[in-house]
């Protein structure tokens, strides 16, 4: 199947990434490569994109659309979780912006046989990266019922999660769920028929939870963020594209905790912990999609931009 996936808010990103000729930019989710694609092309002669993706069909995807400029981009298998440790492996230095579009892609909603998608009957798989070890199946059939109940509410916010939770266990003592299928008819059978005729189909927030879950999201994604304001030079950008209200939230919490200077308590009257302020945040609300994207490419009705710019740190901490 041909890897076609949709940027997102481009121009945005291009205007926000206040992009140089010559610079360094890291494409923490590459994807079918349409953001590097634009960026790259802004960034010649001498410009060079590190393009992340774990998914290996969208890294080969990307190779092929990317052709053109393979001499500037490195391409990398790999987590995004493990920035710092990438930069640091590719001797990148510092770098002049950097990119997260989250969640998962079009295609690979597309691709059936991955089991991210309720439209189709699949294993029950949900991994981004198809080397790791846990499993949807996994999951459904191994956690606790209460562990189940919590992930769908917390990473799905999922009104039903004790119910679908409570169905899945009854339906699992019988013999195992292996199938995206079986999955959607128990959650069909758990909601009630009233709730299930009003708003999204009634597995999407259950198949979002899994695959938060499977791909352990959140807690990578607020370690990637952190890395990325690490590696940037000052005056550097980091852009988040988020579709998910948790991961706008580490977004806003991240980069509200790098605005900040004094972290000493409020008792104290004179500032002791020396923290500098590492961050500008650029934009006080997230970004939203115009109204022309939405209707050329629905996904982008849930988008929320946020940009921080890396503020100059002076190493002039006083010896105590």
């Amino acid at each position: 199947m041909k890897f076609h996936h949709v940027p997102v808010m481009l121009d945005e990103v291009i205007m926000y990434l206040n992009l140089q000729q010559g610079g360094t930019y890291v494409d923490c989710t590459l994807g079918g490569g349409g953001h590097t694609l634009e960026i790259i092309k802004k960034i010649l002669p001498g410009g060079r994109v590190i393009g992340i993706d774990q998914d290996p069909n969208a890294l080969e995807a990307a190779k092929k659309t990317l052709e053109e400029y393979r001499e500037n981009i490195t391409f990398v298998h790999g987590n995004f979780y493990r920035l710092r440790e990438i930069a640091a492996e590719l001797r990148l230095g510092q770098a002049d912006g950097v990119l997260f579009d989250l969640g998962v892609s079009s295609h690979q909603l597309d691709e059936g046989e991955r089991g991210f998608s309720y439209r189709f009957d699949a294993p029950l798989d949900m991994r981004m990266n198809p080397g790791d070890p846990v499993t949807a199946e996994k999951l459904v059939n191994e956690l606790t019922e209460e562990e189940l109940a919590a992930i769908l509410s917390e990473y799905g916010e999922e009104r039903w999660a004790k119910r679908i939770a409570a169905f899945i266990a009854g339906q699992r003592e019988n013999r195992p769920i292996r199938t995206t299928g079986e999955l959607v008819e128990i959650i069909k059978k758990a909601i009630p028929a009233g709730a299930r005729r009003e708003g999204p189909h009634p597995a999407k927030r259950t198949f979002q939870a899994l695959r938060i879950a499977v791909n352990d999201e959140l807690n990578r994604f607020a370690e990637a963020l952190k890395g990325a304001i690490d590696i940037l030079k000052p005056g550097g950008r980091v852009c988040v594209i988020s579709f998910h209200s948790l991961e706008d939230r580490i977004t806003k919490e991240v980069f509200r905790e790098a605005a900040r200077t004094c972290i000493c308590p409020p008792e104290m009257p004179v500032c002791r912990c020396d923290k500098q302020k590492l961050v500008r945040i650029i934009t006080g609300k997230p970004v939203l999609s115009r109204p022309d994207e939405i209707t050329a490419n629905p996904r982008a009705r849930s988008a929320k931009l946020r940009v921080a710019e890396k503020r100059q740190v002076l190493n002039d901490r006083k010896d105590e």
